[in-house]
């Protein structure tokens, strides 16, 4: 990182908590979430943004963390699945994955849960074929997709009646 422009400083808020490192500036965020900060609950599937499995929330929009550099998220608000737990209580969404056996090998969960936190803020009540369209652009192999689905409607029917809603995004309102 020696050569000028190599490099950038990048501050960020990561689940709530400010952050400042220097990046090359080649760095994926999904790189820099994993190897720089240690929030290795974003995983690397297909470095191409097919699968999804690196979906997190930036500004408040899902996006692929393969697809961005580190850089260019300077000054943005980062939401990974490590944020979604209250300290050591699940999500209702992430008790739902649990209760409804939406997730096997596990490996596609923190980008589909990802994925469903935007889909519901966005839309609090989706029909099935608005979640199916929600989870589109994430991949799981194990699952056939149908308990996923069961799962996010379930999540979505408690905060409807008054369960724990799903979290809002820094500074936005549910």
């Amino acid at each position: 990182m020696g050569e000028r422009g190599t490099s950038h400083a990048v501050t960020v808020e990561v689940n709530g908590e400010k952050v400042s490192r220097i990046v090359a500036a080649r760095q994926l965020l999904v790189h820099f979430l994993r190897d720089t900060l240690g929030l290795t609950g974003t995983h690397i599937g297909c470095d191409t943004g097919n699968c999804g499995a690196c979906s997190v929330i930036v500004n408040g929009k899902l996006v692929k963390s393969c697809m961005i550099l580190a850089p260019q998220v300077d000054g943005a608000t980062i939401e990974t699945v490590e944020g979604l737990a209250d300290g050591d209580s699940l999500s209702p969404l992430q008790e739902s994955f649990h209760e409804h056996h939406a997730l096997q090998c596990g490996y596609c969960t923190p980008g589909m849960l990802m994925s469903a936190t935007y889909l519901l803020r966005q839309n609090p009540d989706p029909t099935d074929e608005e979640i199916r369209r929600g989870i589109r652009g994430n991949i799981c192999r194990c699952t056939g997709y149908v308990n996923i689905v069961k799962a996010i409607r379930a999540a979505s029917r408690e905060q409807a009646s008054g369960g724990r809603p799903v979290p809002a995004a820094a500074g936005e309102e549910v």
